[in-house]
């Protein structure tokens, strides 16, 4: 006997794969917070603090197709919209207490993001001590670009990362210089959560991030990877 829901159940939430006819399914974003030392001092820390993470819907992604320009909304509520650029690593092979050494097992590709931010209502949060997902995790915050296969991204892990916002330079960066490189995030949040098949890891920004306005375009990139191009509308 099939099924019935009280309503059409939404459609799976997909990025597509660079030189492949199948997409990418996703099943959840996890985001490491803090994960670049020059970050860390800009948002008042300091050190190599243990890895912490909070999550975004799946339905938080915003496809930027190759050779465009995808659009976001200023969203609501705020008036401090931040872009943070981040290199994505997409899980093929879910597995909990994912040792570091064989995390590699389990990448089926990377890809370029934005973690958008409402960095006002962040703070806010954050001084009356409360969760701040409202600033996070919000509708259509997390921009990203096709998903490369892992084979196909070359020295990733010593590539540079950038974003420019209307052709200006506001993020450089390396992935070398993360606190909590990929093998060892992997680790950590294995032993959290059990990883699926279907999860994208957006493992932190660098130093840079600023608000944008509506009009603004932010164009990013890892090297080896395909950059983004986003606007806001």
């Amino acid at each position: 006997m099939s099924e019935s829901f009280a309503f059409a159940p939404p459609a799976v939430v997909s990025v597509p794969v660079l030189g492949h006819t199948e997409r990418f399914p996703v099943h959840r974003i996890y985001c490491v917070g803090r994960n670049y030392e020059e970050h860390a001092k800009e948002m008042g820390f300091t050190g190599r603090e243990p890895p912490f993470f909070f999550l975004k819907p799946a339905d938080a992604i915003v496809v930027a197709e190759a050779g465009q320009t995808a659009s976001i909304p200023y969203p609501s509520l705020t008036k401090n919209l931040h872009h943070e650029i981040e290199l994505v690593v997409a899980i093929g092979k879910g597995g909990r207490n994912i040792r570091a050494q064989d995390a590699a097992q389990h990448i089926y590709g990377y890809a370029v993001g934005l973690d958008m931010t409402r960095r006002d209502l962040q703070s806010d949060m954050k001084k009356q001590g409360r969760p701040w997902c409202i600033g996070k995790a919000y509708d259509q915050s997390a921009p990203i670009g096709p998903i490369t296969v892992a084979a196909d991204a070359g020295a990733i892990n010593e590539a540079g990362i950038w974003i420019q916002v209307n052709g200006t330079d506001r993020q450089r960066s390396n992935v070398a210089k993360l606190i909590w490189n990929v093998a060892e995030t992997i680790e950590v949040l294995s032993a959290a959560w059990e990883l699926q098949a279907g999860d994208l890891i957006y493992t932190g920004t660098p130093e840079g991030v600023a608000a944008v306005v509506q009009g603004d375009t932010m164009v990013g990139g890892v090297d080896g990877l395909t950059s983004i191009s986003v606007q806001v509308a």
